[in-house]
């Protein structure tokens, strides 16, 4: 796998500034609550004391996964190649959101199981009609793994390039809850009934089927948690390891990204495994009602801006979160300070 170069955000001279800055603004202290803390994290992430937010951009990694050949999913997989020409058509719901709080929408086709005519809102980036069933298989060699993390950070390389500085990372895969899922158990060390949820909408005895597939995988393979790569290549998909390459080559531009929910954050832990300051660059969009998201969450101890019981992916909840982005950004840029507007400050 390629190398990446991420600096750790830590700036104390910087964050300094920044809260005083933030303390001087005509307010009590403290009272902006969060939009405090996330401005200072766009400031740090950004290194400056006036941060800007540029060309917001959505990239939605879509692939097939085998392991829906075991019923783990209540939607065959025909669905995601529809869905990927609903996005494109403009029609789901990340598209409304993306035109309504001005995000560049792309798709990138990582690996679905059906072949697309040129579209100037697709990237093909395809390697392979899906995964490998990962109850008797690995999913992807280790080549093709690092391979579609190398083909996820040239995507987002691109979208930096063209002006974005900040990202935000959605995906659609039918079975791609099961490769989080597993993911999420080797990575954080949890039993998988803690991991297993309904994903598109399984009914009790589809959800103790799905747990006892995936059980049967995590006995199948040998992988350690201790070689994150491998255990990616084994349960992961291919929208999930280009996620993995997307999130390290933002960090390494200096790029905020948004995470999504359970899949987006399925392969942060991938990310984190590898190079732990990549957290530092993300902001935590929404906690989704898919089981086992506030368990992944609490692993990173990430602290996430909304609560909607969301649990659609598509990196909806990313773009929902994004005013409070622009709030974070329009109080410390343009608020006024207690000197600039003549108002008594608190006493210290």
């Amino acid at each position: 796998m390629q190398t990446f170069q991420i600096a750790p955000i830590q700036n104390e001279a910087l964050q300094a500034a920044l809260v005083k800055q933030i303390n001087q603004k005509t307010k009590p202290l403290g009272a902006l609550g969060r939009l405090e803390s996330l401005a200072l994290q766009l400031g740090l992430v950004q290194q400056t004391e006036q941060p800007k937010l540029q060309q917001p951009t959505m990239l939605v990694f879509a692939g097939d996964h085998g392991i829906v050949a075991e019923g783990v999913s209540p939607y065959p997989q025909a669905v995601t190649a529809q869905m990927v020409l609903n996005f494109l058509n403009g029609g789901a719901a990340i598209n409304v959101f993306a035109r309504q709080h001005g995000f560049d929408l792309h798709v990138a086709d990582s690996g679905v199981n059906a072949v697309f005519e040129p579209h100037p809102l697709l990237i093909d980036a395809k390697l392979g009609m899906g995964t490998v069933n990962f109850l008797h298989h690995p999913a992807m060699t280790t080549d093709q793994c690092s391979e579609a993390i190398r083909a996820g950070a040239q995507i987002a390389r691109r979208a930096i390039t063209q002006g974005s500085n900040v990202l935000a990372l959605g995906e659609m895969g039918i079975g791609n809850t099961s490769s989080a899922s597993c993911l999420m158990s080797m990575l954080c060390g949890l039993p998988m009934h803690q991991c297993v949820g309904r994903g598109t909408g399984l009914s009790d005895k589809g959800l103790q089927h799905k747990l006892s597939v995936l059980t049967s995988a995590l006995q199948t393979h040998h992988v350690s948690e201790k070689d994150p790569l491998q255990v990616l290549a084994v349960f992961g998909g291919f929208e999930i390891a280009m996620m993995v390459g997307a999130l390290l080559a933002a960090a390494e531009a200096r790029v905020t990204v948004l995470i999504d929910g359970f899949i987006a954050t399925s392969a942060l832990l991938v990310a984190a495994k590898l190079y732990p300051q990549v957290v530092d660059y993300c902001v935590f969009a929404h906690c989704s009602d898919e089981s086992g998201h506030s368990m992944m969450l609490a692993h990173l101890k990430a602290q996430p801006l909304l609560h909607l019981s969301l649990r659609l992916g598509e990196g909806t909840g990313a773009v929902l979160a994004y005013p409070l982005l622009q709030s974070a950004v329009a109080f410390l840029n343009e608020m006024a300070s207690f000197d600039s507007a003549g108002v008594s400050g608190q006493v210290q």
